[in-house]
């Protein structure tokens, strides 16, 4: 796929023309009448380390990026006790706050491959909450597994320097999809990893992607993230190969899995996680 370049690209730190974050069409929802039928996108809080951000797919299930449940130096993949996930978070309060009972990332990703087409194909990882989320507080989304190139999309995530409160890029387009990629032309940045990609049929957004890795290219602002289905599927199996959910305040075992991290950077203002983005120069 075309796209695999600029992927590569991105992992070696060449694209770096900087992000074109100030004509980015961004919208802050900063009243808490913006977040409604927004409340199931949420941070991601892991370890006190950092965050991401994740998206409600069914009451007690939150889809995220996998990079972002892996400790970027040490390579150790974070229990599920030291996540949360803080649903339409705001200014220091959220709707709602639950811890993790079970974590899983797909079984593809492995973090010290680095930034490759094949890794972000795979960039997705599920967490199973201690409790639900009743929908009458945060209604989950539902993921499209159908688009075209230039398809119409939105983003709505937290990021650097907007990150107490979501922000959506009302529009951007999908610039191409294959071998289970697709690259949108998105304004994205650290903290964003994770975040929904939206299409909208009928009444209701539906989750196209999730936000794995982005920078620009030749200027222009470029994102990557995965075809969902079978990814989801995949990470539904494993999360019922864990077992049963463990009672509140019970921590889930870890993956006996030990690897290292690989060009993941931390969010602007706690180091562990956060996205895998070029960095603005100087």
């Amino acid at each position: 796929m075309r796209y695999a370049a600029a992927i590569a690209a991105l992992s070696l730190g060449l694209v770096l023309p900087g992000w074109a974050g100030a004509n980015s069409g961004l919208v802050r929802l900063d009243d808490r009448r913006d977040l409604l039928g927004w409340e199931a996108v949420g941070r991601v809080e892991i370890a006190g380390r950092g965050y991401c951000t994740g998206v409600l797919i069914a009451t007690d299930l939150v889809l995220t990026a996998a990079h972002c449940v892996y400790d970027r130096a040490s390579g150790r993949r974070y229990e599920a006790g030291e996540m949360q996930f803080q649903a339409g978070w705001r200014l220091g309060t959220s709707i709602a706050e639950r811890g993790v009972a079970r974590v899983a990332a797909h079984p593809g990703y492995v973090p010290s491959r680095g930034l490759t087409a094949e890794q972000v194909s795979v960039d997705a990882a599920l967490l199973r909450l201690d409790n639900a989320i009743p929908a009458a507080l945060a209604a989950p989304f539902v993921l499209h597994g159908e688009a075209q190139a230039g398809e119409r999309v939105s983003v709505v995530s937290y990021g650097q320097g907007r990150s107490e409160t979501l922000s959506w890029q009302r529009d951007c387009g999908l610039l191409g999809r294959g071998q289970g990629l697709m690259a949108f032309d998105c304004d994205v940045t650290f903290g964003s990893s994770g975040a929904p990609v939206f299409t909208r049929q009928g009444q209701r957004a539906r989750i196209l992607s999730l936000v794995s890795s982005g920078g620009t290219r030749e200027g222009a602002p470029i994102s990557f993230g995965m075809e969902l289905p079978p990814v989801v599927a995949e990470l539904k199996r494993a999360l019922r190969r864990a077992g049963p959910v463990p009672r509140t305040g019970e921590i889930a075992p870890t993956s006996a899995r030990r690897l290292r991290v690989g060009d993941s950077q931390e969010s602007d203002e706690r180091p562990g996680i956060g996205a895998r983005f070029v960095r603005p120069p100087g």
